[in-house]
């Protein structure tokens, strides 16, 4: 119950984690959001971390006057990580194969692979890049485009162009919004909108096939 009030208090509070580890840490800072970017993206296990509201927040922090954090930089760390990540994980579905769709293991989800299987069934590679925006299918699209049939090269393409989307795209936008007044204060619901976003799009179509299937002919 403690470690999940610490990571709920992590999501709410990613302002005042990010300005604690830059005081505390300085340019190891970098070091720390690789890791996350890499972690959330490479192990299919650990779907939850907040990808999408932590890249806000680092542009946000960048924005501000003397902060120890560079934007470019802050691009090529985590670029890179995004990456490595989706290959790494990519490579771990390669190695295990379709006997992973077989049953539930303790910390992989028969579901959740199932769900991003049949998102593959209707977008195709583009999943790859679809999937960058949105949470735990972010994690398990690479790990399941490793254990089907994809080749990697083209892997490699949509890796690289979805990492460089969302990683410029999320940290564009906290740079240029993240320090206006309505938006510093109100930081915490701007987290909350911004991982309801997230949600949203494969919320709505799970509703959509679940309670909006054509009617037989």
């Amino acid at each position: 119950m403690e470690s999940i009030k610490e990571i709920l208090d992590f999501f709410l509070h990613l302002d005042v984690h990010l300005n604690d580890w830059v005081a505390a840490y300085g340019t190891l800072t970098y070091v720390i959001l690789f890791l996350i970017i890499f972690i959330e993206t490479g192990l299919v296990v650990m779907p939850f971390l907040p990808g999408d509201s932590l890249l806000f927040a680092c542009g946000a922090l960048a924005a501000i006057d003397g902060s120890p954090l560079n934007l470019f930089l802050l691009f090529i760390v985590m670029l890179i990580a995004a990456v490595l990540g989706d290959a790494v994980n990519y490579s771990i579905g390669n190695y295990l194969g379709p006997k992973v769709f077989k049953r539930d293991y303790r910390f992989l989800k028969k579901d959740y692979l199932l769900k991003t299987e049949a998102f593959y069934e209707k977008y195709g590679g583009k999943t790859i890049i679809i999937a960058r925006f949105m949470p735990i299918i972010r994690t398990f699209a690479p790990f399941v485009a490793g254990v089907g049939s994809m080749k990697y090269g083209r892997f490699f393409s949509y890796n690289v162009i979805g990492a460089f989307l969302w990683v410029a795209g999320f940290l564009i936008i906290g740079y240029l919004f993240g320090n206006l007044p309505a938006v510093k204060k109100n930081f915490t619901l701007v987290v909350f909108g911004i991982i309801f976003l997230s949600v949203l799009p494969p919320f709505l179509e799970y509703f959509r096939s679940r309670y909006l299937k054509p009617k037989a002919q």
